[in-house]
């Protein structure tokens, strides 16, 4: 390439590669170990120990959030090949966002890149606010979190008491990444372990449970939980508002698989932390299946796991109550109920861990490029990882807390869309390097077309009310929040406009 054009410009090409190459590096420190731990603490979090008797028994009911799930984990398989293709060839922080700039261009990559901060920087706070449920779960009637200063919002009390450990716990974690992304990923690996354990002793503890004393699962597609509660409806008559039928089996199972890109999210985390591998990068494609299929595995043991302990889960689901907790205390006393603590404490933190550091090396990418102001875009000198990036992820997630749980519910939603569009980008970027390089491989391009597919029909699902399909698409409150991020990056492009300037050839 020559250094200067006829006009005696110098190459655009050129500058970007010195923008972006020249200045302190992120260091080489985590093992395939480390980023498993990342992928699967990412998967799941305080969805799967809470989501049981709150959305998917309700919703979709044992078979129908088996079914979900276990097609959930094959589309993300399908997908995470696109993902394993792209990194290799571009092992650079931002994953999904650099993959779409290197074939798109950068309004496309800027679209992909916005939403993916969506996806993965509102798990944090979710994540923060599953704290204080915990305690509230755990400490039965003492409340020692309910005290102090307290508001309501949504119609979930918020205490001082609560919003106190919670941000305690987000400065730490933030501060464990800031210095040094080595430490984290072993702190992480602890806890994903931690997490799996807790997972299989409880799947255990459900089949002996199941053994010796049968199990009810029915209505196994799930119900009519608002109809349900105001008719007064109990276990015993719970069958007249099941979802029956050739419709209702549908809605069951799609009310779960719509939001399987916010369930899986977390493997596509990976390609962020690319330029910190110390290891071979065809290990990714090993790493994200096993991450993914211990994420499913999860998922349709806690839900089972509630159903099969509690012969009137129906009437508990009804109640609000912790299902998953109520029914690990019922199998194995005060031991099942330090399990669950234990397990959804575990997944929690991974949770916030994991996404910190997606979060931080998302906008430290996007920064890096011109996309975000250069503040973002920092190197600590002593410990090489993205200072300033994270300290605002930190900021951002301190709303958490304050803003209570039920509020931030609605982040599940964009989250999930947010994560649709990485996938549809990488997917179809896949598609746009084969054809470059002239890439024959008939397989590969089979599953990226698939992906493509996938993603979008996943957004369909996601914003498009189905007749017939209930429960599957967004709630009003979703759709105001999507509008909202859409105008607020909307706004941060038109003051970053002069970066998205068509580049001269």
């Amino acid at each position: 390439m020559a250094t200067k054009t006829r006009k005696g410009k110098a190459s655009t090409v050129r500058k970007t590669k010195s923008k972006t190459d020249k200045g302190p590096k992120l260091k080489k420190q985590l093992s395939p170990m480390h980023v498993w731990a990342i992928a699967f603490g990412c998967i799941i979090g305080w969805g799967s120990f809470i989501n049981p008797g709150k959305k998917f028994l309700p919703n979709s009911g044992i078979a129908g959030t088996t079914i979900a799930m276990i097609l959930g984990a094959l589309v993300m398989a399908i997908i995470a090949f696109s993902y394993a293709y792209m990194v290799p060839k571009h092992p650079k922080a931002g994953g999904e966002f650099t993959f779409t700039k290197a074939c798109f261009g950068k309004k496309l990559a800027y679209v992909c890149g916005w939403f993916l901060v969506a996806a993965y920087l509102t798990n944090v706070p979710m994540n923060s606010t599953a704290i204080g449920l915990i305690v509230d779960g755990l400490d039965g009637p003492l409340n020692i979190l309910k005290w102090g200063f307290h508001y309501s919002i949504a119609g979930f009390d918020v205490y001082l008491g609560e919003i106190l450990l919670a941000v305690g716990i987000l400065i730490l974690f933030g501060w464990l990444n800031i210095i040094g992304v080595k430490k984290a990923g072993f702190i992480q690996t602890v806890l994903a372990s931690t997490l799996a354990g807790c997972a299989v002793t409880l799947f255990i503890s459900g089949i002996v449970a199941a053994l010796t004393k049968g199990v009810n699962l029915e209505p196994i597609w799930g119900f009519d939980k608002a109809a349900a509660i105001a008719a007064g409806a109990t276990t015993a008559n719970i069958g007249e508002f099941a979802h029956l039928g050739t419709q209702g089996i549908l809605s069951a199972i799609l009310a779960t698989f719509a939001i399987a890109p916010w369930a899986f999210v977390g493997f596509d985390t990976i390609p962020q932390a690319a330029e910190e591998f110390k290891f071979p990068f065809s290990k990714v494609i090993k790493i994200m299946l096993i991450a993914i299929a211990f994420g499913c595995f999860v998922y349709v043991s806690n839900n089972a796991v509630a159903a099969i302990a509690l012969q009137n889960w129906p009437e508990r689901v009804m109640a609000g109550d912790w299902v998953l907790l109520v029914a690990a205390e019922e199998m194995l006393g005060v031991f099942g109920k330090v399990l669950i603590g234990l397990g959804v404490s575990s997944a929690v933190l991974s949770g916030i861990m994991g996404f910190y550091l997606a979060s931080s090396r998302l906008m430290y990418s996007m920064s890096r490029d011109g996309y975000l102001p250069a503040w973002f875009g920092k190197i600590d000198k002593k410990y090489g990882t993205p200072k300033n990036a994270m300290i605002f992820c930190i900021l951002i997630s301190l709303s958490g807390p304050i803003l209570g749980r039920e509020a931030l519910g609605w982040f599940v939603d964009m989250s999930a869309i947010g994560a649709s569009i990485g996938y549809f980008f990488t997917c179809a970027a896949t598609l746009v390097t084969m054809k470059r390089e002239k890439d024959k491989r008939k397989g590969l391009k089979a599953l990226a077309i698939a992906g493509v597919i996938f993603s979008v029909s996943f957004m369909i699902l996601q914003l498009i009310p189905i007749p017939g399909l209930s429960g599957v698409h967004f709630g009003n409150e979703s759709y105001i929040m999507l509008l909202v991020w859409i105008a607020i990056g909307a706004a941060f492009y038109y003051k970053q406009r002069s970066h998205f300037i068509v580049e001269e050839n």
